[in-house]
């Protein structure tokens, strides 16, 4: 773990939500890949990145004796949240202390390299108003474009999300124009701790639903989210699919 005073001295937590119960890999954070539970793996690389402390919170006992068993720090949470955000919040409502940044960082992503955590929280960091920040990379393959699967995010000239979306956009009306690439969302989250809190009370929103986008809660209710364009490199691979963990397996003995 790095020194925090490499990043100013506002404390960074990080907190990794993991549930037992997946649709498509039952038991996921505790799969193995090369030895190791994915759970430890997230934990890991987490802990390379400039932050005060890394937590898991999870409400399954399995997982909590799987991550005080290689001696990360653990804490239950409620069986009955609806999505990793409200998980997050429990969470740092017991562990984190008054005026830190907390890091959101998905439990299903083994392969995250940890300087995506340092960028997404370094605007909160540099800047008292950003209550919330996340990551966003350069999209050159159109095919990916297209997939829904693949969320897509518009900036202001800020650098603020305008919207996410799991359509192409922009739109590019006028085909064959020199176009820029979509930026590609990368699931991972900075807040600030009173911000979180917030977060996790405010009412589901119209747009959020349609698309089954939780940060379009916030920016319905008239909040901002600074966007962290990160070239090349560091990208953030999920494990929904056995396909998926096919393929981390694989990266993991290159």
């Amino acid at each position: 773990m790095k020194s925090v005073n490499d990043f100013g001295d506002v404390p960074v937590v990080v907190i990794i939500p993991a549930r037992f119960a997946s649709s498509r890999l039952p038991g996921k954070p505790l799969l193995d890949l090369g030895g190791k539970p994915m759970i430890r793996h997230v934990y890991e690389r987490a802990m390379q990145a400039a932050v005060a402390a890394v937590w898991v919170a999870t409400d399954d006992r399995r997982i909590f004796e799987v991550v005080q068993g290689f001696g990360g720090r653990v804490v239950m949470t409620s069986s009955a949240h609806l999505s990793g955000t409200d998980r997050v919040a429990e969470a740092a409502r017991a562990v984190v202390p008054a005026g830190a940044i907390v890091v959101n960082v998905q439990g299903d992503e083994p392969l995250l390299e940890p300087a995506l955590i340092d960028q997404v929280a370094a605007p909160l960091r540099q800047d008292a108003a950003v209550v919330m920040a996340t990551v966003a990379q350069p999209l050159y393959d159109l095919s990916a474009g297209q997939d829904p699967n693949c969320v897509k995010v518009v900036c202001d000239r800020q650098g603020f999300a305008l919207y996410f979306s799991r359509l192409p956009i922009p739109f590019e009306r006028d085909a064959g124009s020199v176009v820029r690439p979509l930026l590609r969302h990368v699931g991972l989250y900075a807040y600030r701790g009173d911000f979180l809190q917030t977060f996790a009370v405010l009412a589901p929103t119209e747009l959020e639903q349609r698309e089954r986008l939780e940060q379009l809660r916030v920016l319905e209710h008239g909040y901002r989210i600074r966007v962290v364009v990160v070239e090349g490199g560091g990208e953030a691979i999920g494990v929904d699919t056995p396909a998926d963990l096919q393929r981390v397996r694989a990266l993991l003995v290159e």
